[in-house]
């Protein structure tokens, strides 16, 4: 594997991890550039194509601001939730979705299934992630028995004790997952915040020295990518990210739509009999939350 290929691995992981794939260059400024980042669950998972994990990066000079996305968002374009977009219209539609409801242009994207999720994971040894609530879901569904006669078959118990832990990929997988915890964890406010609390524990586990300074553990993170990975960020672009990404990469923040923006209304017919979330201001009606974007530090308009 060529040094050149190493630095290329190496940029491309680390902008994953920390939300975001692509810098824009320019002679004097960078300006800003967007970046959705989605998760699917892939392969041997039901509704594999819904994007359970939708961020946008705005990457900025000396700054990344992680923005997630409530996977419940109701789009009326599509009748649906935002999480479908990938499956009714692909990464286009997505795109158009996405930028509806933050009024921010994505300039790229970066998809990851689940499977590659987990094995990064693993080929760094695993992450240390701070759990700050416990928390039990008796509804994680267990891939492959979906459809099993036997309805309580088709379900685990996941459960996470307050404190740091060292998780390997499936457990991870399933602290970003779990969808049915009792309390404040069954939210999607708080999947959002576990969401950003592994990619942060990645990204830390990236940059330490006995992974970023170790061909081999390099050599089996790029074959992950490659199987794993559907972007398109331009290599020659990858290769140009060096400085920038030590420069931001203690100044990566993560924010979620406040939700006194945010509204659940009561399940009708309106919505398909679904649990939904809408703009504040009305259905469609995402103005408030473009404001909240522009106020966002570091943003470029």
């Amino acid at each position: 594997m060529s040094f050149k290929k190493i630095v290329l691995v190496i940029i491309l992981l680390i902008l994953f991890v920390i939300g975001f794939w692509s810098w824009k260059f320019y002679r004097t400024n960078i300006g800003q550039v967007n970046i959705l980042i989605l998760g699917t669950g892939g392969e041997n998972h039901t509704a594999g194509d819904l994007t359970d994990v939708m961020m946008v990066a705005s990457v900025s000079p000396g700054r990344v601001n992680v923005i997630s996305l409530p996977r419940d968002l109701w789009i009326p374009e599509i009748r649906a939730k935002i999480n479908t977009a990938y499956h009714y219209g692909g990464i286009d539609l997505t795109k158009t979705s996405v930028e509806k409801v933050l009024d921010l242009p994505i300039n790229h994207y970066v998809l990851l299934d689940f499977s590659g999720f987990t094995k990064i994971i693993d080929v760094l040894g695993g992450i240390e992630v701070q759990v700050d609530n416990e928390f039990e879901d008796k509804l994680y569904p267990i891939a492959g028995r979906e459809n099993d006669p036997c309805i309580a078959c088709r379900y685990e118990v996941v459960e996470f004790k307050k404190g740091l832990q060292v998780m390997n990929g499936e457990t991870a997988l399933k602290f970003v997952r779990s969808r049915h915890a009792t309390g404040d964890e069954g939210t999607d406010t708080a999947r959002s915040s576990r969401q950003q609390k592994v990619i942060d524990a990645i990204k830390n586990k990236i940059l330490s020295p006995k992974v970023i300074l170790n061909p081999k553990q390099i050599q089996a993170l790029y074959k992950v990518f490659k199987n794993s990975v559907q972007t398109d960020i331009d290599n020659k672009i990858g290769i140009t990210l060096v400085k920038e990404i030590f420069k931001a990469r203690n100044n990566v923040l993560g924010y979620l739509i406040p939700e006194s923006l945010l509204v659940n209304p009561p399940i009708s017919k309106i919505y398909d009999k679904q649990y939904v979330f809408v703009p504040h201001l009305g259905n469609g009606k995402w103005e408030e939350i473009h404001e909240w974007v522009k106020s966002l530090p570091s943003q470029t308009y």
